[in-house]
């Protein structure tokens, strides 16, 4: 969806005029203004943290600017909150998409506006406009189909019919493609041209570089809250990132492989009726190794279940030929694994805490002096994490929602560095990070192999899995169907694992090695 330098731009139907914003004594915008066109996508990009999601906000109505002001169709507007940016034509697709699974596609997109008679819902007039709406974006499901039962791509696609049911002439999508797999997010994409060409204006933020040529029209790069460029969408990637990061970033996935010393995690014969079968592996000192294949192949289950998280049904789990408990994610802590799940804010944080508590919580007992609470010495602790980490924060009591994924990702991790984890379950740990904070993370990678510790990363991405496994084991309908050596590994070898038929898979060896 690239420009052509001869297309006609027409006037903003949006626009952020020299805007600024801050939090306390934190500037998180200073002045910095952005045009939203009609037809045409406006990519924002930025490290975490840089403030493109405060700039979405005060777009949405959720957060106004303290200088600088909003304009919509060339005159200076108020949008006191959600429902005046709605009322405008302004709809926000979030990441953490605003859907309710027990409720049906029709309610979903009406939520708010269902149509009623003496109190009675009209079923008929809701279908009717749900099914006009998802008409609109070319999505053929029923509209009495829980939400709840349709794939990510569809849900994606469903919060973009409900925008259009309100007439959005702005729609803002907040990573839109962070759980798609590609095929889905090409779906997408498909929806998004047919939009632009009907002359709906599309802000779009994403953290995968490779999809803004693709996707975007003009990009505003963003950096510490201030703007640094606005250029076109196929401004070569290098040169995005130079400017997104203020510096060069010579090797992506910098991973240092070495000889893999003694099995720390060893897996053998793990089932789970109905969701995995006869998981065997062994993950070495040293040694990252990935677990690969398509959404639902069972990946994210394998590692909650190693970690306690969740029952299996037979077989077992050691480290350094130690037993651990089924189920119990205490033991598990106890014998030195940590793991970072895929959804980091239902699963790993409390938003309402602080930066330093969250970092501590997997230490609280284990430091603990005559069974109280050693605070001075967690708070110490966690900022000595943080700052090696560099979490970007105005300082150890904010509140851990305040701060970008990026952040909050690398406070999760740090808890783990804090409680000195051997053995690491990653489960999709760069998701919704910029480049730059991925970088940061894959060197902690490599600190932990460094130092003797093992390292088992779930990626649907696999450029990562290629770039910083040692081997990939990869995953189909629940079962292991080869393990192969990532040194000289391409991608279509690794999908053909991917979707080989359940019947022909094999369990993997152990190791490799």
């Amino acid at each position: 969806m690239t420009a052509n330098p001869d297309d006609a731009v027409g006037e903003p139907v949006l626009r952020l005029d020299h805007v600024s914003k801050s939090f306390g004594p934190i500037t998180v915008i200073d002045d910095v203004s952005i045009d939203v066109i009609p037809g045409r996508v406006r990519v924002l990009l930025g490290e975490n943290g840089a403030g493109k999601s405060t700039l979405i906000k005060m777009m949405a109505g959720i957060y106004h600017p303290d200088s600088g002001s909003v304009m919509i169709d060339g005159e200076s507007t108020e949008l006191p909150d959600v429902k005046a940016a709605e009322a405008r034509g302004i709809a926000v697709i979030h990441q953490e998409l605003n859907l309710v699974p027990q409720l049906s596609v029709a309610e979903n997109i009406m939520l708010g506006r269902t149509p009623r008679r003496g109190g009675l819902v009209q079923w008929g007039p809701l279908r009717k406009a749900a099914r006009a709406a998802l008409e609109m974006i070319g999505l053929d499901v029923d509209p009495g189909t829980l939400v709840g039962s349709l794939s990510s791509a569809q849900q994606q696609l469903v919060e973009i019919a409900k925008a259009l049911s309100i007439d959005a002439r702005v729609l803002i999508l907040d990573e839109p493609t962070a759980a798609l797999t590609r095929r889905e997010s090409r779906q997408l994409f498909s929806v998004m041209d047919d939009l632009a060409d009907r002359g709906v204006a599309m802000v779009f933020i994403s953290h995968h570089l490779d999809e803004i040529p693709r996707v975007g029209h003009d990009v505003t790069v963003l950096r510490d809250g201030h703007e640094i460029a606005q250029v076109p969408a196929a401004t070569p990637e290098p040169e995005l990132v130079r400017m997104m990061v203020g510096r060069d970033i010579d090797d992506q996935f910098p991973r240092r492989r070495q000889e893999p010393g003694e099995v720390l995690l060893e897996v053998e014969g793990l089932t789970r009726e109905g969701v995995f079968s006869d998981i065997s592996l062994q993950v070495h000192a040293g040694e990252v190794l990935g677990l690969s294949g398509l959404v639902g192949a069972g990946r994210s289950e394998v590692v909650r279940a190693i970690f306690g998280a969740d029952r299996y049904d037979s077989g077992t789990v050691k480290v350094r030929g130690r037993l651990l408990k089924p189920g119990d994610v205490g033991e598990a802590i106890r014998h030195g694994v940590g793991q970072v799940p895929e959804e980091r804010k239902s699963q790993a944080l409390v938003l309402g805490g602080s930066v330093a508590d969250n970092i501590g919580y997997a230490t609280l007992r284990s430091t603990a002096r005559a069974g109280l609470v050693d605070r001075k010495g967690q708070r110490r602790r966690a900022g000595e994490v943080a700052g090696k980490l560099r979490i970007r924060m105005a300082g150890l009591d904010q509140p851990m929602s305040n701060l970008s994924g990026g952040n909050q990702q690398k406070a999760v991790l740090g808890r783990w560095v804090l409680a000195q984890s051997e053995v690491l379950l990653l489960d999709e740990p760069t998701r919704g990070v910029d480049v730059g904070a991925k970088v940061e993370i894959y060197e902690l990678i490599n600190q932990i192999t460094d130092a003797g510790g093992a390292v088992l990363m779930v990626s649907s991405e696999l450029p990562e899995v290629l770039g910083m496994s040692d081997r990939i084991a990869v995953m189909a309908n629940g079962r292991i169907t080869g393990v192969l050596d990532a040194d000289g590994a391409t991608e279509d070898e690794v999908m053909t694992l991917s979707v080989k038929n359940v019947d022909d898979a094999v369990a993997a060896p152990p190791t490799n090695h």
